[in-house]
């Protein structure tokens, strides 16, 4: 007879995910160890093991947790019934919000896919083309000039993405400028363009 799932277990998956990205993302994958996260967890290392079978299913955790993320702020952006300009100015708010509250994720989503088993890594890739795939569409719906050059609409969609990815590695969401109003910088220079 199997034992009984623990009430706590979502919540310390979730633990191990957030103290395993922020390691992730500061020492790197290769950098950090089991031990390192499960000290920073303060697990031992068999209860981290009941968790995840090893330090490649941890990353694709942490991954997946948050590709998943950015699939539903794309979801909850285009679902609306609103004019696409506003579409793509919610569409920033929600990325940047989430960017500045899950930095580590990002900084991980962005250096480490090479040590995800390749089942894993098409999964990911998969999921950003799905989203990239939105975005450009709703870039197509806010400029329908770009319907007519679909190699210039992917440029475009690129340069949004180049723009707003790597804030994680510079942006200080506790700075002078909240995310709101970097967001709003991103969106004036998108939406105008």
């Amino acid at each position: 007879m199997a034992r009984p799932q623990a009430p706590d277990y979502e919540d310390r998956k979730s633990l191990i995910v957030e103290n395993a990205a922020r390691l992730f993302a500061s020492q790197s994958f290769l950098g950090t160890s089991i031990n390192d996260i499960s000290k920073a967890c303060n697990f031992s290392k068999s209860l981290l093991y009941h968790y995840y079978v090893s330090k490649e299913e941890l990353l694709s955790a942490v991954m997946t947790s948050h590709i998943d993320r950015l699939e539903q702020i794309v979801d909850e952006a285009l679902s609306p019934q609103m004019p696409a300009a506003e579409k793509l100015r919610l569409l920033l708010r929600l990325f940047m919000a989430e960017y500045a509250e899950a930095s580590s994720k990002q900084k991980v989503l962005l250096n480490e896919r090479d040590h995800l088993p390749e089942a894993d890594k098409r999964m990911i890739e998969r999921k950003q083309r799905k989203i990239i795939e939105s975005v450009q569409a709703l870039l197509i719906e806010n400029n329908p000039n770009l319907e007519q050059d679909k190699a210039r609409a992917r440029v475009f969609t690129m340069l949004l993405f180049g723009m707003i990815n790597w804030t994680s590695t510079w942006y200080n969401p506790h700075g002078s400028v909240s995310p709101d109003e970097l967001a709003e910088m991103a969106s004036d220079l998108i939406v105008s363009g």
